[in-house]
């Protein structure tokens, strides 16, 4: 599903890169595309229509761009937005869990705007939960005045049981250490978090864990980074110190999301549609061809494919060949450019 903005364009880049692994370790691909978004209401009326949702049900993997568009963006007149489809793509898939790996490129570690002794080293794992709290809680609108707006917080022990044990999971994958973070001397929803994240404690011994409120969590990210392994939160929460976290690499253009679920799970780069830039060949690809490394490795279980992908990107940026985002002394290539070298490499 390309989306909108700069998503077709970096979503190529990620099938060229896809396709060269396939030929290399003679893997069959079929693939078919779907509209989403912005693109999707202009087309049809509805961000995510439903011989979308029927073709991710039939699929294996969902690759995905961005979604947005200026024409809906602080339009009171909108009825339906293109972030609705997100949302919507995310219920109706069981998307509960969004994983966003943190690492640094040594490439880019003067991009950082952290010290680059806080950020060299830095590999962390933020694992947001997605279709609770805040954003699908009821009630939720206006007062008739129109003066008056409320949202409602609601989370149920069996959705907060379910992402803490897939993040003590990967926890156990990594490092064994898992930082809760809440609100827990506030909010009620927080309270039930920690109150049940400390019950599953009891089941991995292994793991270290600690308990953290998410205001020290945003502190910390900065301060000292390295510190973590696996972060787990609620809904909003994670929506903002995964932004947060992802700055610290030096681009959102380099960092790659999976979100897993019920049905079939989702990769797509963290950055936004960037609708400047749509069109114009210099959106850095390389975010969504790392979420297809994420794609060979979680839904397609092929660990040596998503391998050779991240060494391919890695070659790309020590070789300077990378776009204007990331390119030092305005030695910048193309979003197409940058596609064709990455994939040739893994030939």
């Amino acid at each position: 599903m390309p989306g909108d903005g700069i998503g077709p364009e970096i979503v190529a880049q990620a099938i060229k890169v896809v396709q060269a692994v396939c030929e290399k370790y003679n893997h069959t691909l079929v693939s078919r595309e779907a509209l989403v978004g912005a693109c999707a209401i202009n087309a049809v009326g509805n961000p995510y229509p439903d011989e979308t949702h029927a073709l991710c049900m039939d699929s294996d993997a969902v690759l995905f761009g961005a979604i947005g568009s200026p024409e809906y963006d602080n339009n009171p007149a909108a009825k339906v937005r293109p972030e609705q489809g997100l949302l919507a793509m995310r219920k109706r898939l069981g998307l509960y869990a969004n994983i966003r790996p943190v690492m640094t490129f040594p490439s880019l570690i003067h991009q950082s705007p952290l010290r680059a002794d806080l950020v060299q080293g830095v590999d962390l794992m933020c694992i947001r939960e997605l279709t609770g709290g805040l954003y699908f809680g009821r009630p939720q609108g206006r007062s008739e005045d129109g003066n008056t707006a409320y949202d409602t917080c609601v989370y149920s022990r069996a959705e907060i049981e379910r992402i803490v044990r897939l993040a003590y999971d990967y926890a156990l994958k990594r490092r064994r250490k898992l930082t809760v973070v809440d609100k827990a001397n506030v909010l009620a929803t927080s309270r039930l978090w920690r109150q049940i994240a400390q019950e599953i404690a009891q089941d991995y011994p292994e793991v270290e864990t600690e308990y953290m409120f998410v205001d020290n969590a945003a502190m910390r990210l900065i301060q000292w980074p390295g510190s973590f392994d696996v972060l787990v939160t609620e809904n909003m929460f994670g929506d903002i110190l995964t932004d947060e976290a992802s700055v610290i690499t030096g681009s959102l253009g380099m960092l790659p999301s999976a979100s897993v679920g019920e049905h079939t799970s989702v990769f797509e780069p963290i950055h936004g549609s960037y609708p400047q830039a749509t069109g114009k060949n210099i959106a850095n690809p390389l975010a969504t061809i790392l979420s297809a490394a994420l794609m060979f490795e979680y839904a397609f279980h092929l660990p040596d494919e998503g391998r050779a992908i991240r060494d391919a990107v890695t070659a790309s940026m020590d070789a300077g060949v990378v776009t204007e985002d990331i390119a030092r002394d305005g030695n910048a290539c193309s979003t197409s450019k940058v596609g064709d070298w990455v994939a040739e490499h893994i030939l």
